[in-house]
């Protein structure tokens, strides 16, 4: 098996950590320059969830993605520069440029990899930045144009496309892995052939609208997309270990950016917020998710890390079909004689449901996963498993997640509410890695590591380490990471 060369990619990564690193600067200058421009021009919204309901500007996502991919597009000559001095060598070989790199790069490394670099890596790679490009401006016309949910389905699906056909034109596989439980049946791989891309396309709409349900709450859209990227990046990290170690270098030079711009959007979206990320934003974060698990192959271990955005969107549901009533907006009620957030709620006539909408609602009820209430969000709740009759009229807790908390958690802060459901979505991360490698949902492998500077006494050789003791150490820094410097911001 090949091992990743790291000596031969450490160029590489070190510049896309710099421009990372730049990003984050540059978005947060950014942010603070555009936010009366996007006032003037009449996208802004009020903070609902404050007792002055402040005016703040909205769509800010789309600085943060303008950054990004422009970061990309500077990226781009550094992984295919061998190509281009084959070109320079072709074409002008007294060029300036290539005699001064000439030195620094053989004849044997070009020849291997000329052959297979435009099919194999700058084709994909521009078709990903296409996708997220298209995307970015779609959710920006969602965001002036307040796009009805039904268009919200359609245009993840056609920013889809360009990967999609690029993968096709490529002939690229159509196989997915099969786990290990029903290698005996099926063999350790299938291929679905022509459904697999119906597969991806409904990955980039799920994971593009995901994120979108999912907020409501300073900080949380912003928040959510940094738990994935983080953990994500470790999963990469681990995996370039293993035989697929093109396809996990490929996702990191995706998600370095992104973690640097969306950072910054955190920093200013952070309660109290300053600005709203929009649609665009999430439009844009879950897009760059699905292209990364799309050319890396590893879709199946990405819904481990989407856990709390798999169950909102599944509770989600009888509201997005209409078999409930679903508001436009359904973002948590904020209370202002105490300053605390409740959940949501909204009015429907049992009678007016169809048989299915009132087994949705019995089932919901009776499970807890909603609450009839009394007209006072203040007041005691009715009680929960007590039957719908067909004739009345009932208040229940609109069907996301952030309500279903604040029921069970009981009202409490808004900067409180995000720590607390950023909290839940680390513990999806970890769930991940424990399905992935303890299950052994994928594959039995073993992890051979070399640990950083054995002169000063850590290690003096390679040691072989099970996956659950690097899953143990990589989880453990992502909760620490991400868990306490909110804490220390909240608690300050």
């Amino acid at each position: 098996m090949e091992k990743f060369p790291f000596d031969k990619y450490a160029l590489e990564l070190c510049v896309i950590s710099f421009l990372s690193l730049a990003a984050f600067f540059v978005t947060r200058s950014l942010l603070q320059s555009f936010g009366q421009v996007f006032i003037r021009a009449g996208l802004h919204g009020v903070d609902m969830s404050k007792p002055n309901k402040p005016i703040l500007p909205e769509a800010q996502g789309v600085v943060a993605a303008t950054v990004y991919i422009n970061c990309m597009f500077l990226f781009i000559p550094l992984p295919f520069r061998v190509h281009i001095l084959q070109s320079l060598r072709w074409y002008n070989p007294k060029s300036s440029l290539f005699i001064f790199v000439q030195p620094f790069l053989s004849d044997t490394d070009i020849i291997a990899e000329q052959a297979v670099l435009f099919k194999t890596r700058l084709i994909p790679f521009l078709a990903a930045l296409l996708s997220i490009c298209c995307m970015v401006f779609l959710g920006f016309a969602d965001d002036v144009l307040n796009l009805r949910w039904r268009h919200k389905l359609i245009l993840p699906t056609l920013s889809s496309l360009p990967l999609l056909m690029v993968h096709l034109a490529n002939l690229g596989t159509t196989h997915i892995a099969v786990p290990l439980v029903l290698h005996r049946l099926l063999g350790t791989s299938v291929d679905i052939g022509f459904l697999y891309y119906v597969y991806m396309g409904m990955l980039a709409v799920f994971c593009t609208n995901a994120i979108n349900i999912y907020a409501g709450i300073n900080g949380l859209e912003a928040g959510q997309s940094i738990v994935i990227a983080l953990s994500v990046i470790c999963f990469n990290i681990v995996e370039l270990n293993g035989p697929e170690w093109r396809a996990h270098l490929f996702s990191l030079y995706f998600l370095l950016p992104f973690t640097g711009v969306t950072l910054a959007l955190l920093q200013k979206n952070w309660y109290p917020a300053q600005l709203f990320v929009g649609d665009t934003f999430c439009y844009f974060a879950g897009m760059t998710f699905a292209v990364v698990c799309i050319l890396g192959h590893f879709s199946k271990t990405l819904m481990l890390f989407f856990i709390p955005q798999v169950f909102n969107f599944i509770l989600s549901l009888p509201q997005l079909f209409r078999l409930i009533p679903c508001p436009r907006h359904r973002l948590p009620r904020f209370c202002e004689r105490n300053g605390l957030l409740y959940p949501s709620t909204v009015s429907l006539h049992v009678s007016s449901l169809s048989s299915v909408g009132r087994l949705c609602l019995r089932t919901l009820l009776y499970l807890g996963f909603t609450h009839r209430n009394s007209p006072d969000p203040d007041c005691v709740d009715l009680d929960a498993k007590e039957e719908a009759n067909s004739g009345e009229t009932v208040i229940i807790d609109n069907l996301t997640l952030i309500n279903l908390f604040l029921r069970f958690s009981g009202p409490i802060s808004e900067a409180r509410a995000t720590v607390a459901l950023l909290s839940i979505q680390v513990s999806g991360p970890r769930a991940g890695w424990k399905g992935f490698y303890e299950l052994n949902l994928l594959t039995e492998r073993k992890l051979t590591i070399r640990l950083a500077f054995p002169s000063m006494g850590f290690c003096e050789q390679e040691d072989d380490l099970e996956y659950p003791l690097v899953r143990h150490i990589l989880c453990s820094c992502l909760a620490f990471v991400v868990r306490y410097p909110m804490a220390w911001s909240l608690y300050g």
